[in-house]
């Protein structure tokens, strides 16, 4: 997970990395019901609550500004969704980070 606080390629700044890591913690952790890998994408089924939806998609934007690397796509109703994280392939270490997150999160 160190690549994840670390990487030059995120611009946000080092300080409030860790605010961002605990919210997509506490997002898979009340949220993913399921995690599955593919090589440079990750999907990760969440339910929960109505609104659900609008904050994950919130979080994706975020971090997507920060992260440009990043692609997010949302797919599914407000509480029953897929999100889809994709990186180019040198940032793979980093989106394999998170999806190992998600799976902790999930379990």
């Amino acid at each position: 997970m160190e690549d994840v606080m670390t990487t030059e390629a995120c611009t946000l700044p080092t300080a409030e990395r860790p605010l961002r890591l605990a919210e997509f913690d506490a997002l898979f952790a009340s949220s993913a019901r399921s995690v599955v890998r593919r090589d440079l994408e990750v999907q990760i089924h969440l339910t929960g609550a109505e609104g659900l939806l609008e904050s994950a998609r919130d979080l994706a934007e975020r971090e997507t500004a920060c992260c440009s690397f990043f692609t997010f796509a949302v797919e599914g109703t407000d509480d029953d969704f897929t999100m889809s994280i994709s990186a180019p392939r040198e940032r793979r270490d980093i989106l394999d980070a998170l999806a190992t997150r998600a799976k902790e999160g999930s379990a």
